[in-house]
């Protein structure tokens, strides 16, 4: 089994959310693109969130991300892991946050997109450390959670919610 590394953080001095996965998955790893499994569901969100047309270009959903002041990364920068299941992953070690939190002070939320990260953040890196953000856990993207697309749409607005205060 080969050892997986994530891809580097999008991210820059706008943004003010971070939302966080865990591992990008076989297919992303295979483009080299965040969320590319066309049944992950999160470009549709992300969109939607905005009422906006989801873009074909990666380039643009990058230019996208950023504009509505969103970052992306994944918790873990490398593990060992057979297919895209995050209970595959094996031997994670964790990104280096502490510099990332030091280079874009102004992130003052992380959003986890799903359970896998989250516990993996918590398990590594706890909450206390950066008690000037806030974290909270939202429903994976994945085609792996079964939940029906308007309940994850619910519950990621909490994006807006947080936009239209800062």
């Amino acid at each position: 089994m080969d050892l997986l590394t994530s891809f580097l953080p999008i991210i820059d001095k706008g943004s003010r959310i971070l939302i966080l996965g865990s591992m990008p998955g076989v297919e992303s790893l295979r483009l080299q693109q965040y969320y590319a499994h066309p049944r992950n569901q999160f470009w549709q969100i992300i969109y939607d969130l905005f009422d906006t047309q989801v873009s074909s270009s990666y380039a643009e959903r990058i230019s996208f991300l950023k504009s509505q002041k969103l970052a992306l990364w994944d918790v873990i920068g490398n593990c060992y892991r057979e297919g895209s299941l995050d209970s595959n992953i094996r031997e994670e070690k964790v990104n280096d946050f502490s510099a990332l939190f030091k280079a874009y002070p102004d992130l003052k939320t992380v959003l986890f997109n799903g359970g896998k990260a989250y516990d993996t953040y918590k398990k590594w890196l706890g909450f206390e450390s950066t008690s000037e953000i806030t974290f909270r856990k939202l429903t994976s993207s994945s085609p792996a959670n079964t939940k029906p697309y308007e309940v994850k749409l619910r519950e990621w607005n909490i994006i807006r919610d947080i936009l239209k205060d800062r």
